[in-house]
């Protein structure tokens, strides 16, 4: 199965969810993004480490970094190998003498520590096609738009997703453009998902 490779986009504060944050991936050569809920201290240690910040005390998984590297240890890659009921599965690919071994991890654990070994983030098509939201072009985006001006509602249907039954499939879809321009992913996932689940229906 071809691995598809990941970037880091961005990490920000959980619109839906109280102390969470949602860390948003995005395709190295494709326009979508996949955006995972984690908690405050992946979060933390994740963003320490984009921003080369130096904590006081090592922190867990610099701990691991410094363990791992002690015994020459090296970690290869980092897999987002599944995904169920909404749970991401991810795994470490480490090497120590040519030896390779596979260590089930958190996605969030994962990547925080893919970052500080300068490894590369993978996943697999599947999971994309899932999970992902797709980065439309502006002519998309307009025309998206466009199809819901016949919305009594106007734009106070854009501003309430809290409620996503009560709309019509263009207002989902405007919905969707909106939150994907507004680079609000952990919204757009919960719309494209509602959207998804309409499709399924007879």
């Amino acid at each position: 199965m071809e691995k598809l490779k990941l970037e880091i986009i961005g990490l920000s504060y959980s619109q839906t969810q109280s102390g969470a944050y949602a860390l948003v991936l995005g395709e190295a050569k494709g326009k979508r993004r996949l955006p995972i809920i984690i908690g405050s201290f992946e979060a933390q240690a994740i963003a320490i480490e984009l921003e080369k910040m130096t904590p006081g005390r090592p922190l867990t998984h610099d701990l691991f970094k410094t363990f791992a590297d002690s015994f020459d240890i090296k970690v290869k890659e980092t897999i987002i190998y599944n995904l169920v009921e909404g749970i991401f599965y991810a795994k470490l690919i480490c090497t120590k003498e040519g030896k390779e071994v596979e260590i089930d991890a958190r996605t969030s654990d994962s990547i925080a520590l893919a970052i500080r070994f300068k490894c590369p983030i993978y996943t697999y098509e599947f999971i994309l096609a899932a999970a992902g939201i797709i980065l439309e072009d502006s002519a998309d985006k307009e025309h998206v738009e466009f199809e819901t001006d016949e919305s009594a509602e106007g734009e106070d249907v854009l501003e309430d997703s809290n409620d996503l039954s009560g709309l019509s499939l263009n207002k989902l879809k405007a919905l969707l453009a909106k939150s994907i321009s507004e680079e609000a992913y952990e919204k757009a996932s919960t719309i494209r998902d509602e959207i998804d689940n309409r499709s399924q229906k007879p």
